[in-house]
């Protein structure tokens, strides 16, 4: 069943490469906070209670309702058009990001350690990559926030690849890192939105000190 929940959020990263609309990529991370909160139970069972608790609620009510919820807030606000304005045509993001699953693989098939779920190091790598390209192909600092997001949550994954029990101190981390990340970059974006006339990457240069 794990396996089934990672390969589908697989499918979301190829999805969120041909997408158009910034709603879309808002429902994707909704979804994928879903599916995380369905990975974390399953296979965080036999952890401390109080432990798992934190998880799931991170997951399903951080991931899947409040950060979207609040980029909804940001694009409402800013009056951001609801396109995501990509450098390069859907086609050409969907055959890289179909090789840099299939490049992930292939990584994972070189490292023999007992230890690593290669489908968790597979899913894991191929949303921190994912996210990256969705960064640097982007127009909109808006899908730059939602890039780093599918960068987080690819680093949930990797910390359940390597191992089951995930300490209290390493999920406060991740939660800490997502907030203050996305609180500062929601901020920087309404700033931005009261400066400049668009909400796009070019238009930083023209900022002067």
């Amino acid at each position: 069943m794990t396996s089934v929940l990672l390969i589908t959020f697989a499918a979301t990263l190829i999805y969120i490469s041909i997408a158009n609309r910034l709603l879309t990529y808002i429902n994707i991370l909704a979804f994928q906070g879903l599916l995380l909160f369905g990975v974390s139970f399953i296979e965080l069972n036999e952890i401390n209670t109080v432990n798992l608790i934190f998880i799931l609620l991170e997951t399903i009510v951080f991931k899947t309702l409040a950060v979207p919820l609040f980029l909804g807030y940001v694009i409402k606000k800013n009056r951001i058009t609801r396109e995501a304005e990509p450098y390069l045509p859907n086609f050409l993001s969907l055959v890289i990001v179909t090789l840099i699953i299939i490049a992930t693989f292939l990584i994972s098939n070189i490292i023999h350690d007992p230890r690593l779920d290669k489908v968790y190091f597979v899913v894991a790598l191929s949303s921190l990559f994912t996210g990256l390209y969705i960064i640097m192909t982007r127009k909109k600092l808006i899908t730059h926030v939602m890039g780093f997001l599918i960068i987080e949550n690819g680093v949930f994954i990797l910390s359940l690849a390597v191992g089951a029990e995930m300490p209290m101190l390493v999920n406060t981390g991740i939660l800490l890192d997502l907030f203050v990340s996305v609180l500062l970059l929601g901020v920087f974006v309404n700033k931005i939105g009261d400066v400049l006339p668009s909400a796009d990457v070019d238009q930083l240069q023209n900022l002067k000190d």
